[in-house]
Parts: structure tokens; C-alpha cells; sequence
């Protein structure tokens, strides 16, 4: 992807693990809704293969409350630190995504903020993926064209539609349970990993053409 100057990261299930998190919500919904975790959880990955929030329409079948979201349970992906490090010497890195208030110093805390030039998140901007309003917030404060932009996520509603529509590049990290996803989308990624790694390497060998 020649062109590009700017490297826009999701957070969640992209450099942030959250198996931790969903574990503890389908333990709570399951607790609430007198049924097994293992119910909970084949339910929920049902709703996954179908590009819908497993969680979320979980708890709406048993008709029990969504557990609060805990990002202290985050937990980041061991390739984070390398790949933002290494990118963070070739291209500007943004974050775009939805989360709750603190993003900045929760990246901070997880040693990742240093990598990082922008910072545009949801709960501090009061919009939210897959409204194109948040990615276009970003692209006013980092300075850059869309066309010299790409969003890398793990969701295709959330992340790799609404960037491609604004003209992005777009990169799919198959990871997490988004990566169930068996839906079919008009929308392609222009690149599709299941590490950063190996998004990385893809990057930086472009670089050295």
C-alpha cells in the first residue's frame, strides 16, 4: 500500500486482548439467566458467526442486563509493543475506536501510548464506529488524506466499511471473536492478517521496496 503515512489502530481485540472481559460477561449472564457458562458461550459464538455482538444478544435472549464492561481484564496482545515500535519508525500511528473514557492513559499503563501520535476514541468524542464521524475527526487532527490513511480492526462493520467508504485502506486482523464472522459483506480489505506481526512484516517489506 504505497502511499500511506498514517496507521489508524482499533484497540480492542487489535492490540488489546479481551477473552478476559467476555469471559467474565458470559459468566455474568449466565449467572443472571440460571444457566450453564458453556450455554452462554455457544449461544453467544452462534451470534458471532453471524457478525452480530454475541454478548450483547446473549444476554437479550435470556432477557438479563449486559455486564459492565471491565477494561482493567484487558489484557495487550504480545506483539503489540514490536509492531507499534517498529511501524512507529516509518509511519504515524493513530487510534480510532470505540472505548471508555481513559483510552489515552490505559495505553499509557500498558506501555503502548509511546508509539502512539493520536488518539481518538468514543467516549471523548461522543461518536462512535460505524459512524464515518469519528474517522473523520481523525483525519482532520493527524492532517492526513484519507487516501494516505488505513484502518487496521478486527470488525468489518466497525472498522473496515465505514473506513473504505471514507476511501481508507483497510487491513482485517482476524482475531478474536470477530474472527467467527462467516458473514457475507460487499466491502473487501485490502489486506487481511491474523497477527500484527504479520501485518508488520507485510509494512515494513513495503518500505524497503
Amino acid at each position: 500500500m504505497l502511499g500511506i503515512k498514517w496507521l489508524f489502530f482499533d484497540v480492542g481485540s487489535t492490540l488489546m486482548d479481551e477473552s478476559k472481559v467476555y469471559d467474565m460477561r458470559h459468566a455474568g449472564i449466565a449467572e443472571q439467566a440460571g444457566v450453564s457458562f458453556d450455554e452462554v458461550r455457544k449461544r453467544a459464538i452462534a451470534y458471532y458467526r453471524e457478525g452480530k455482538k454475541g454478548d450483547k444478544e446473549s444476554a437479550a435472549y435470556y432477557g438479563v442486563a449486559t455486564p459492565k464492561w471491565d477494561s482493567s481484564l484487558e489484557v495487550k496482545y504480545p506483539d503489540a509493543d514490536e509492531s507499534l515500535e517498529k511501524l512507529s519508525m516509518h509511519y504515524k500511528i493513530g487510534i480510532i475506536a470505540n472505548q471508555n473514557l481513559g483510552t489515552a492513559k490505559r495505553l499509557e499503563e500498558h506501555g503502548l501510548l509511546q508509539y502512539i501520535d493520536l488518539v481518538v476514541a468514543s467516549a471523548e468524542e461522543g461518536v462512535e464506529k460505524p459512524d464515518q464521524g469519528i474517522f473523520k475527526i481523525a483525519l482532520q487532527r493527524s492532517g492526513c488524506e484519507a487516501s494516505a490513511a488505513c484502518m487496521i480492526g478486527d470488525r468489518m462493520d466497525n472498522d473496515i466499511i465505514p473506513a473504505n467508504k471514507l476511501g481508507m485502506k483497510t487491513v482485517l486482523i482476524k482475531r478474536g471473536f470477530c474472527a467467527l464472522d462467516e458473514s457475507s459483506y460487499t466491502v473487501t480489505p485490502d489486506l487481511t492478517v491474523d497477527s500484527l506481526n504479520e501485518l508488520t512484516e507485510i509494512f515494513l517489506s513495503q518500505e524497503d521496496k
